[in-house]
């Protein structure tokens, strides 16, 4: 909400005190709804802000009018705002490397700079944000329908498509409801939610995790395992900790890995030509995650921001790790609310397996 004039009379502010009071509550569940119609946090947060100065500018319209929901209103102006930006794009869509070519055994090429990369989205912007807040009749669980492995699939739907499947399968509004919202009728809504289910179930279900998920200790074991060969430069001790079929992506690389000794080929090179690794436990899309400092070379050695590594885990295994390595991954950091340097240099001269 925009703060107002400092010559404001109290009566003229009063307004703009009722708006935050009532619109301040949904500012998350909005992020993450724009979230998932765009891909991206920065744009995500961007859209929220322009949906609350629209409300704000439209508030006593609204107030003006009886019997309509607040909430309701509010995903209707952010939801519009999301589709004309989309509108506005080079390429309405986001990707993950794994849904524009094979995998490979290659060693990468070049950062595809030119490609619109999916985003991660920090677990914090998810605090207050649970199952709880799922309409009943919703298909996707919150929890679900922030997974990396969603979100992506989403992206590859138009536009209107991906918005009536949010407002739908996601929040859980009745056609009806999705028609007042998008001016459309409900037949068209119909039509577009059944459209949009085609087309996820040939990018999604497969890639859906069927396994109960890790208990507490369990999950903690297997995240400090991964950080100690990371920082170890082990590569044996990381490859036993994946699924035979795992899979590695690191956008902005269009080139990414399937299977245990492929991805150990890989990172047996890789780690060869980097300097020390520090890892920062984090969360992710509701998925653990790290933050992966590298040390700079030179007389003045530092932990400098590297990538941020999402893990999906299969019962006592990793299945699937996205990481969002350089040039773009250090652009991630502030996001999580992660300095780009590590303030901790005691260690900058250990040199991997130290």
């Amino acid at each position: 909400m925009p703060p107002g004039p400092s010559h404001q009379t109290q009566a003229a502010t009063a307004p703009n005190e009722e708006f935050g009071q009532l619109a301040e509550p949904f500012r998350r569940e909005l992020q993450v709804h724009c979230y998932r119609m765009l891909g991206s946090v920065h744009e995500a947060e961007d859209l929220v802000q322009e949906t609350f100065m629209r409300a704000w500018r439209s508030f006593d319209s609204f107030k003006n009018v009886e019997g309509g929901s607040f909430r309701a209103w509010l995903y209707r102006i952010a939801t519009n705002a999301c589709l004309n930006s989309l509108a506005n794009r080079k390429d309405s869509q986001r990707f993950l490397p794994n849904q524009l070519g094979p995998a490979t055994s290659q060693m990468p090429s070049s950062p595809a700079t030119d490609v619109a990369w999916l985003e991660p989205y920090a677990n914090a912007y998810l605090e207050g944000i649970g199952d709880e807040a799922t309409n009943p009749e919703a298909r996707y669980a919150a929890r679900e329908a922030v997974q990396l492995a969603f979100v992506a699939a989403i992206q590859l739907l138009p536009a209107r498509q991906r918005a009536v499947l949010l407002l739908c399968e996601v929040l859980g509004w009745a056609a009806a409801e999705a028609a007042a919202l998008l001016e459309s009728s409900t037949a068209s809504i119909n039509s577009a939610l059944q459209r949009a289910r085609e087309t996820l179930a040939k990018h999604y279900p497969a890639g859906r995790s069927q396994a109960t998920p890790l208990s507490s200790p369990a999950q903690q074991k297997l995240l400090d395992r991964y950080l100690d060969a990371w920082q170890r430069h082990n590569v044996s001790s990381f490859v036993a900790l994946l699924k035979e079929d795992a899979t590695v992506t690191m956008p902005p690389w269009r080139e990414w890995f399937v299977g245990r000794d492929t991805i150990g080929s890989f990172f047996g090179a890789a780690w060869k030509t980097c300097n020390g690794l520090r890892l920062v436990l984090t969360g992710a899309n509701g998925q653990p995650a790290f933050a992966v400092y590298e040390l700079s070379s030179g007389p003045d050695a530092r932990w400098a921001a590297h990538s941020i590594h999402v893990l999906s885990m299969d019962q006592e295994n990793i299945s699937t790790i996205t990481m969002f390595v350089p040039p773009t991954g250090p652009d991630l950091f502030k996001s999580f609310g992660l300095p780009l340097v590590l303030p901790d240099v005691g260690n900058a001269s250990t040199p991997p397996g130290g």
